[in-house]
């Protein structure tokens, strides 16, 4: 499976973006899917997840209640929706897919997209 992540930008503080995750090749529907985040000079952290199939969501605590992910099986596209942006919010994007729901730590999954820029200003 490849993925290939879109959607970054630049935003202003209080703004929104939509992320983009689409796959190509067999198996989208088998993996659970997540993103993550990575700041300049920091460690890459979990964002949100979501369940191969029922549609349920994990969510970092900083980000609950400000982003939602979602899925299309049909369209092998993931999104995550980012709503009331903060500056500590810009990072580089990444989404992933792995065989454990929730999975939190980003040696549990098995590809990842090249990452798309999200910048906030103020």
């Amino acid at each position: 499976v490849q993925l290939q992540a879109s959607g970054g930008g630049l935003v202003q503080t209080g703004g929104s973006l939509r992320l983009s995750c689409a796959a190509s090749g067999y198996g989208f529907s088998n993996y659970h899917m997540g993103w993550f985040r990575q700041a300049p000079g920091k460690e890459r952290e979990f964002v949100a997840a979501i369940h191969r199939s029922d549609g349920s969501t994990h969510y970092a605590d900083s980000v609950k209640g400000r982003f939602t992910i979602s899925r299309s099986n049909t369209k092998n596209t993931a999104y995550l929706v980012m709503s009331s942006l903060k500056l500590e919010d810009t990072a580089v994007y990444y989404c992933g897919l792995c065989r454990r729901d929730g999975a939190d730590g980003e040696y549990e999954y098995d590809y990842w997209g090249q990452g798309t820029q999200v910048t906030v200003s103020s």
